[in-house]
Protein backbone atom coordinates (compact mmCIF):
# COMPACT_ATOMS: atom_id res chain seq x y z
CA UNK A 1 0.00 0.00 0.00
CA UNK A 2 1.57 3.34 -1.59
CA UNK A 3 2.25 5.66 2.31
CA UNK A 4 -0.29 8.29 0.55
CA UNK A 5 -3.08 5.71 0.12
CA UNK A 6 -2.37 4.49 3.81
CA UNK A 7 -2.19 8.16 5.28
CA UNK A 8 -5.62 8.72 3.61
CA UNK A 9 -7.30 5.70 4.91
CA UNK A 10 -6.14 6.12 8.46
CA UNK A 11 -7.42 9.83 8.52
CA UNK A 12 -10.91 8.18 6.83
CA UNK A 13 -11.06 5.13 9.61
CA UNK A 14 -10.58 8.03 12.63
CA UNK A 15 -13.62 10.31 10.82
CA UNK A 16 -15.34 6.96 11.50
CA UNK A 17 -15.41 5.03 8.07
CA UNK A 18 -15.54 0.99 8.54
CA UNK A 19 -15.09 0.68 4.94
CA UNK A 20 -11.85 2.53 5.04
CA UNK A 21 -10.38 0.79 8.17
CA UNK A 22 -11.38 -3.01 6.15
CA UNK A 23 -8.90 -1.72 3.62
CA UNK A 24 -6.47 -0.23 5.69
CA UNK A 25 -6.48 -3.70 7.79
CA UNK A 26 -7.01 -6.50 4.81
CA UNK A 27 -3.71 -6.53 3.29
CA UNK A 28 -2.51 -7.52 6.63
CA UNK A 29 -5.04 -10.09 7.73
CA UNK A 30 -3.58 -13.17 6.50
CA UNK A 31 -0.03 -12.26 8.62
CA UNK A 32 -1.50 -11.50 11.37
CA UNK A 33 -3.50 -14.68 11.59
CA UNK A 34 -0.68 -17.07 10.71
CA UNK A 35 1.37 -14.89 13.94
CA UNK A 36 -1.75 -15.82 16.17
CA UNK A 37 -1.62 -19.21 15.27
CA UNK A 38 2.27 -19.69 15.97
CA UNK A 39 2.17 -17.87 19.52
CA UNK A 40 -1.16 -20.04 20.26
CA UNK A 41 -0.91 -23.55 18.54
CA UNK A 42 -4.38 -23.49 17.41
CA UNK A 43 -6.69 -22.28 14.50
CA UNK A 44 -9.43 -21.37 17.01
CA UNK A 45 -7.20 -19.44 19.26
CA UNK A 46 -5.58 -17.50 16.51
CA UNK A 47 -8.95 -16.57 15.15
CA UNK A 48 -10.39 -15.16 17.90
CA UNK A 49 -7.19 -13.48 19.14
CA UNK A 50 -7.51 -12.10 15.37
CA UNK A 51 -10.86 -10.69 16.06
CA UNK A 52 -10.41 -8.96 19.42
CA UNK A 53 -7.48 -7.25 18.10
CA UNK A 54 -9.45 -5.85 15.16
CA UNK A 55 -12.38 -4.53 17.47
CA UNK A 56 -9.25 -3.14 19.52
CA UNK A 57 -7.49 -1.76 16.45
CA UNK A 58 -10.87 -0.19 15.21
CA UNK A 59 -11.42 1.63 18.60
CA UNK A 60 -8.08 2.47 18.98
CA UNK A 61 -7.46 3.70 15.65
CA UNK A 62 -6.69 7.14 16.84
CA UNK A 63 -3.44 6.04 18.59
CA UNK A 64 -1.69 5.20 15.17
CA UNK A 65 0.11 7.98 14.44
CA UNK A 66 0.56 9.36 11.40
CA UNK A 67 3.96 7.61 10.05
CA UNK A 68 1.30 5.13 9.06
CA UNK A 69 3.20 2.07 10.34
CA UNK A 70 0.33 -0.09 10.38
CA UNK A 71 1.52 -3.64 10.41
CA UNK A 72 3.87 -2.63 13.19
CA UNK A 73 0.96 -1.10 15.21
CA UNK A 74 -1.34 -4.38 14.18
CA UNK A 75 1.05 -6.99 15.35
CA UNK A 76 1.67 -4.88 18.80
CA UNK A 77 -2.29 -5.26 19.08
CA UNK A 78 -2.12 -8.49 18.36
CA UNK A 79 0.83 -9.80 20.16
CA UNK A 80 -0.77 -8.86 23.47
CA UNK A 81 -3.87 -9.76 22.57
CA UNK A 82 -2.48 -13.48 22.14
CA UNK A 83 -0.57 -13.18 25.38
CA UNK A 84 -3.14 -12.41 27.28
CA UNK A 85 -4.70 -15.39 25.75
CA UNK A 86 -1.59 -17.65 26.72
CA UNK A 87 -1.71 -16.27 30.36
CA UNK A 88 -5.10 -18.23 30.76
CA UNK A 89 -4.48 -21.37 29.40
CA UNK A 90 -0.93 -23.61 29.28
CA UNK A 91 0.65 -24.47 26.30
CA UNK A 92 -0.33 -26.80 23.64
CA UNK A 93 1.61 -30.25 23.13
CA UNK A 94 2.07 -32.77 21.31
CA UNK A 95 1.90 -36.11 22.36
CA UNK A 96 5.47 -36.57 21.31
CA UNK A 97 6.36 -33.51 23.92
CA UNK A 98 6.55 -35.58 26.45
CA UNK A 99 7.12 -39.22 28.56
CA UNK A 100 8.18 -42.27 26.57
CA UNK A 101 6.67 -44.20 23.51
CA UNK A 102 4.73 -47.40 23.60
CA UNK A 103 1.59 -46.06 25.24
CA UNK A 104 2.05 -43.75 28.17
CA UNK A 105 -1.29 -41.74 29.34
CA UNK A 106 -0.67 -38.00 29.76
CA UNK A 107 -0.23 -36.33 32.87
CA UNK A 108 -3.70 -34.29 33.76
CA UNK A 109 -5.73 -32.65 30.59
CA UNK A 110 -3.89 -31.63 28.09
CA UNK A 111 -4.35 -29.02 25.13
CA UNK A 112 -3.50 -30.37 22.24
CA UNK A 113 -1.57 -28.55 19.34
CA UNK A 114 -4.09 -28.21 16.31
CA UNK A 115 -3.27 -28.65 12.95
CA UNK A 116 -3.42 -25.24 10.52
CA UNK A 117 -5.47 -25.27 6.84
CA UNK A 118 -3.32 -24.27 3.91
CA UNK A 119 -3.61 -20.29 3.81
CA UNK A 120 -5.32 -18.97 1.03
CA UNK A 121 -3.16 -19.36 -2.32
CA UNK A 122 -2.15 -15.02 -2.26
CA UNK A 123 -0.77 -15.62 1.56
CA UNK A 124 0.75 -18.76 0.69
CA UNK A 125 4.38 -17.07 0.74
CA UNK A 126 4.21 -15.18 4.45
CA UNK A 127 3.09 -18.71 6.41
CA UNK A 128 4.27 -22.00 4.88
CA UNK A 129 7.79 -22.64 6.18
CA UNK A 130 7.04 -21.02 9.42
CA UNK A 131 3.74 -22.97 10.79
CA UNK A 132 5.62 -26.26 10.39
CA UNK A 133 4.40 -28.60 13.38
CA UNK A 134 8.02 -28.88 14.81
CA UNK A 135 8.25 -24.72 14.98
CA UNK A 136 4.89 -24.35 16.19
CA UNK A 137 5.22 -27.64 18.72
CA UNK A 138 8.81 -25.73 19.95
CA UNK A 139 7.44 -22.28 20.68
CA UNK A 140 4.92 -23.52 22.88
CA UNK A 141 7.90 -24.33 25.03
CA UNK A 142 9.26 -20.92 25.17
CA UNK A 143 8.52 -18.63 27.87
CA UNK A 144 5.25 -16.34 26.31
CA UNK A 145 7.89 -13.49 25.77
CA UNK A 146 10.55 -15.61 24.29
CA UNK A 147 8.20 -16.80 22.26
CA UNK A 148 6.73 -13.54 20.61
CA UNK A 149 9.98 -12.14 20.43
CA UNK A 150 11.11 -15.23 18.25
CA UNK A 151 8.25 -15.13 15.93
CA UNK A 152 8.19 -11.08 15.77
CA UNK A 153 12.33 -11.02 15.32
CA UNK A 154 12.83 -14.10 13.42
CA UNK A 155 10.15 -14.51 11.36
CA UNK A 156 8.47 -11.60 10.40
CA UNK A 157 11.55 -9.20 10.65
CA UNK A 158 11.04 -6.33 13.01
CA UNK A 159 14.07 -4.38 14.62
CA UNK A 160 14.37 -4.91 17.49
CA UNK A 161 13.80 -1.70 19.05
CA UNK A 162 10.54 -1.78 17.62
CA UNK A 163 9.88 -5.56 19.23
CA UNK A 164 10.55 -3.24 22.78
CA UNK A 165 8.21 -1.01 21.87
CA UNK A 166 5.42 -3.46 21.01
CA UNK A 167 6.26 -5.49 24.00
CA UNK A 168 6.92 -2.72 26.21
CA UNK A 169 10.20 -3.73 27.31
CA UNK A 170 14.09 -2.70 26.82
CA UNK A 171 15.99 -3.12 23.69
CA UNK A 172 18.47 -5.41 25.47
CA UNK A 173 16.05 -7.54 26.99
CA UNK A 174 14.49 -8.34 23.47
CA UNK A 175 18.05 -9.61 22.40
CA UNK A 176 18.68 -11.36 25.73
CA UNK A 177 14.97 -13.18 24.91
CA UNK A 178 15.80 -13.63 21.60
CA UNK A 179 19.18 -15.61 22.22
CA UNK A 180 18.03 -18.03 24.83
CA UNK A 181 14.84 -18.53 22.53
CA UNK A 182 17.39 -19.52 19.44
CA UNK A 183 18.82 -22.01 22.17
CA UNK A 184 15.62 -23.35 23.09
CA UNK A 185 14.34 -23.69 19.85
CA UNK A 186 17.64 -25.14 18.03
CA UNK A 187 16.74 -27.41 15.14
CA UNK A 188 13.35 -26.99 14.88
CA UNK A 189 13.28 -24.33 12.88
CA UNK A 190 11.46 -24.17 9.66
CA UNK A 191 12.74 -26.02 6.72
CA UNK A 192 10.50 -28.90 6.02
CA UNK A 193 7.95 -27.17 3.16
CA UNK A 194 11.16 -25.65 1.74
CA UNK A 195 12.44 -29.53 1.29
CA UNK A 196 9.76 -30.58 -0.83
CA UNK A 197 9.50 -27.26 -2.87
CA UNK A 198 13.40 -27.86 -3.79
CA UNK A 199 12.13 -31.51 -4.41
CA UNK A 200 9.11 -30.22 -7.00
CA UNK A 201 5.82 -31.24 -7.68
CA UNK A 202 6.91 -34.49 -9.64
CA UNK A 203 8.81 -35.68 -6.42
CA UNK A 204 6.11 -34.72 -4.27
CA UNK A 205 3.21 -36.43 -6.39
CA UNK A 206 5.32 -39.60 -6.62
CA UNK A 207 5.21 -39.75 -2.62
CA UNK A 208 1.54 -39.08 -2.95
CA UNK A 209 0.94 -41.72 -4.38
CA UNK A 210 3.06 -44.31 -3.33
CA UNK A 211 1.60 -43.57 0.19
CA UNK A 212 -1.46 -43.28 -0.65
CA UNK A 213 -1.57 -46.55 -2.87
CA UNK A 214 0.03 -48.28 0.28
CA UNK A 215 -2.34 -47.41 2.52
CA UNK A 216 -5.32 -49.02 -0.14
CA UNK A 217 -3.65 -51.72 -0.39
CA UNK A 218 -3.36 -52.30 3.41
CA UNK A 219 0.36 -52.55 2.51
CA UNK A 220 2.76 -52.41 5.57
CA UNK A 221 6.09 -53.53 4.30
CA UNK A 222 5.19 -50.55 1.41
CA UNK A 223 4.34 -47.91 4.50
CA UNK A 224 7.07 -49.11 6.73
CA UNK A 225 9.50 -49.11 3.64
CA UNK A 226 8.31 -45.15 3.21
CA UNK A 227 9.24 -44.44 6.99
CA UNK A 228 12.41 -43.47 8.83
CA UNK A 229 14.27 -45.81 10.65
CA UNK A 230 13.54 -43.74 13.34
CA UNK A 231 10.31 -42.28 12.42
CA UNK A 232 7.55 -41.37 15.02
CA UNK A 233 3.72 -41.68 14.70
CA UNK A 234 1.14 -40.33 17.10
CA UNK A 235 -2.62 -39.54 17.02
CA UNK A 236 -3.51 -36.67 19.03
CA UNK A 237 -5.57 -35.66 21.09
CA UNK A 238 -4.58 -39.88 21.80
CA UNK A 239 -1.54 -39.16 24.43
CA UNK A 240 0.13 -42.96 22.58
CA UNK A 241 3.11 -42.55 20.22
CA UNK A 242 5.40 -45.00 18.75
CA UNK A 243 9.18 -44.30 17.45
CA UNK A 244 11.17 -46.77 14.78
CA UNK A 245 10.25 -49.05 11.84
CA UNK A 246 9.53 -51.92 14.13
CA UNK A 247 7.42 -50.34 16.81
CA UNK A 248 5.07 -48.51 13.95
CA UNK A 249 4.76 -51.63 11.44
CA UNK A 250 3.39 -53.53 14.85
CA UNK A 251 0.97 -50.52 15.59
CA UNK A 252 -0.49 -50.31 12.40
CA UNK A 253 -1.58 -54.43 12.12
CA UNK A 254 -2.49 -54.56 15.40
CA UNK A 255 -5.07 -51.11 14.45
CA UNK A 256 -5.59 -49.51 11.31
CA UNK A 257 -4.77 -52.07 8.67
CA UNK A 258 -7.46 -53.65 9.79
CA UNK A 259 -9.65 -51.53 8.46
CA UNK A 260 -10.55 -50.38 4.70
CA UNK A 261 -9.08 -46.59 3.92
CA UNK A 262 -8.65 -43.99 1.51
CA UNK A 263 -6.92 -41.20 1.16
CA UNK A 264 -6.30 -38.12 -0.30
CA UNK A 265 -3.85 -35.72 -0.23
CA UNK A 266 -3.86 -32.06 1.08
CA UNK A 267 -1.47 -29.21 2.90
CA UNK A 268 -1.94 -28.32 6.41
CA UNK A 269 1.57 -26.29 8.29
CA UNK A 270 3.29 -26.29 5.29
CA UNK A 271 3.39 -29.63 5.06
CA UNK A 272 2.08 -32.40 2.57
CA UNK A 273 -0.81 -34.15 4.67
CA UNK A 274 -3.61 -36.26 3.70
CA UNK A 275 -7.43 -36.66 5.08
CA UNK A 276 -8.04 -40.11 5.77
CA UNK A 277 -11.14 -42.14 5.47
CA UNK A 278 -12.66 -45.17 6.90
CA UNK A 279 -14.88 -47.76 5.51
CA UNK A 280 -18.06 -47.37 7.18
CA UNK A 281 -20.64 -50.26 5.57
CA UNK A 282 -23.72 -48.67 7.79
CA UNK A 283 -23.53 -45.53 5.68
CA UNK A 284 -21.96 -47.06 3.14
CA UNK A 285 -19.23 -44.50 2.57
CA UNK A 286 -15.69 -43.46 3.72
CA UNK A 287 -16.08 -41.49 6.90
CA UNK A 288 -13.37 -38.94 8.20
CA UNK A 289 -10.65 -40.84 9.99
CA UNK A 290 -8.34 -37.79 10.51
CA UNK A 291 -5.63 -35.49 9.43
CA UNK A 292 -2.30 -37.08 8.90
CA UNK A 293 0.37 -34.58 8.78
CA UNK A 294 3.56 -35.78 7.24
CA UNK A 295 7.42 -34.59 7.99
CA UNK A 296 9.63 -35.68 5.07
CA UNK A 297 13.28 -35.57 5.01
CA UNK A 298 14.69 -36.49 1.49
CA UNK A 299 12.63 -40.21 0.56
CA UNK A 300 11.37 -40.69 3.73
CA UNK A 301 8.45 -39.96 6.15
CA UNK A 302 10.39 -38.82 9.37
CA UNK A 303 7.16 -38.11 11.34
CA UNK A 304 3.12 -38.91 11.06
CA UNK A 305 1.37 -36.88 13.05
CA UNK A 306 -2.83 -38.00 12.95
CA UNK A 307 -4.57 -35.35 14.14
CA UNK A 308 -7.95 -37.45 14.80
CA UNK A 309 -10.87 -34.87 15.06
CA UNK A 310 -9.39 -33.03 12.31
CA UNK A 311 -12.39 -30.91 10.41
CA UNK A 312 -11.18 -31.98 7.09
CA UNK A 313 -13.58 -29.50 5.30
CA UNK A 314 -11.37 -27.26 6.49
CA UNK A 315 -8.68 -28.52 4.46
CA UNK A 316 -10.43 -28.13 1.21
CA UNK A 317 -11.51 -32.05 1.48
CA UNK A 318 -15.16 -33.60 1.39
CA UNK A 319 -16.49 -34.53 4.39
CA UNK A 320 -17.38 -38.30 3.35
CA UNK A 321 -16.65 -40.66 0.41
CA UNK A 322 -18.78 -42.75 -1.85
CA UNK A 323 -17.66 -45.06 -3.88
CA UNK A 324 -16.44 -45.42 -6.11
CA UNK A 325 -13.06 -43.14 -4.59
CA UNK A 326 -10.78 -41.55 -7.02
CA UNK A 327 -7.46 -42.96 -5.73
CA UNK A 328 -5.30 -41.41 -8.06
CA UNK A 329 -4.17 -38.10 -8.02
CA UNK A 330 -1.73 -35.79 -9.48
CA UNK A 331 0.01 -32.59 -8.75
CA UNK A 332 -0.33 -28.83 -10.02
CA UNK A 333 1.19 -26.15 -8.63
CA UNK A 334 0.90 -28.14 -5.35
CA UNK A 335 -2.86 -28.50 -5.32
CA UNK A 336 -4.62 -31.74 -5.59
CA UNK A 337 -6.49 -32.30 -8.68
CA UNK A 338 -8.20 -35.20 -10.05
CA UNK A 339 -5.93 -37.66 -11.80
Amino acid sequence: MEPLAARELIEASRGGDARAFERLVAPHLAELRAHCYRLLGSPHDAEDALQESLVRAWRGIGGLDDRGFVRAWLHKIATNRCLTAIERRGRRELPVDFGAPGGEVAPGEVAWLEPCPEPSPEARCLARESVELAFVAALQHLTPVQRAVLVLREVLGFPAAQVAEQLGTSTASVNSALQRARKAVGSAGPTQHAVLRESGDAAVGALVARWSDAWHRGDVDAIVALLADDARYSMPPLPEWYRGRDAIRAFLLAGPLRSRWRFLPTWANGQLAFGTYLWDAAAGAYLPGGLDVLTVRGDHVVEVTSFLTADLTRFRLPARLHPPVLDLVRWRDGDRVPG
